[in-house]
């Protein structure tokens, strides 16, 4: 079945340029070019994707985030025209899955695109698979049904926040590569989206505590059962 993308971008020219290249890699995709348009545009067509600008008229991407993820749960792949830190976290907290600077090239967009349904996919059919939970220090993982606890509290992770920590709860205390967590939890074969780590592990940090994951500089991530 051909997935269904909503491309949400003010400029008409960008709109466009990305549309007719998804459309001519086969997917489905409608447009839209203002804030609330992009939330209608969610509830009437139930898309599999969006790619969302941050900067739009009416509101912001970050407020149509906040919204349609507050409705169901979609992918987000967040276009910032800055690169710009703050823009990015807030943007992974109210639930986008990845981000795109500007400018940027079709063959990365369409990239991200194809690992963000596939991740999507994957999660899906484990989700199905899997039963239990993992346990680490005071975080619990439940595997089956998605959901992170903190001694009895329910912690609110987006699904790749969720990913992330299951990959690096698999081996608690081991270090895991930038590389090996892009290529098991973003599905990408090679090294260019290693700021998407970061910025991602940063996220999970604010609502799981800072110190449980620990950072081993120039190798990667471990998560370890200390922290509060």
């Amino acid at each position: 079945m051909t997935a269904r993308l909503l491309v949400v971008e003010d400029e008409p020219v960008i709109n466009q340029a990305v549309t007719d290249r998804l459309r001519a890699s086969g997917y489905t995709v409608r447009q839209a070019f203002t804030g609330p348009e992009a939330v209608a545009a969610v509830d009437a067509e139930e898309p599999d994707a969006v790619i969302l600008d941050i900067m739009l008229p009416g509101f912001d991407g970050i407020e149509v985030c906040r919204q349609i993820q507050s409705r169901r749960p979609v992918p987000v792949l967040m276009l910032t025209a800055r690169d710009d830190e703050s823009d990015i976290l807030v943007g992974l907290g109210v639930g986008a899955d990845d981000y795109l600077t500007k400018p940027f090239r079709m063959r990365e967009l369409l990239a991200r695109v194809h690992a963000l349904l596939r991740r999507v996919e994957r999660a899906e059919v484990l989700a199905r698979k899997a039963s239990g939970s993992m346990t680490v220090g005071a975080l619990v993982i439940d595997t089956g049904t998605r959901r992170v606890g903190i001694e009895g509290t329910d912690v609110h992770l987006t699904p790749t926040e969720f990913d992330l920590l299951a990959a690096l709860a698999a081996a608690p205390g081991t270090v895991l590569t930038r590389e090996q967590l892009l290529e098991d939890v973003w599905g990408w074969s090679d090294a260019s989206g290693t700021r998407t780590v970061d910025s991602h592990v940063k996220a999970l940090r604010a609502k799981i505590g800072g110190t449980r994951i620990r950072t081993v500089h120039g190798v990667g991530y471990a998560l370890d059962g200390g922290g509060h």
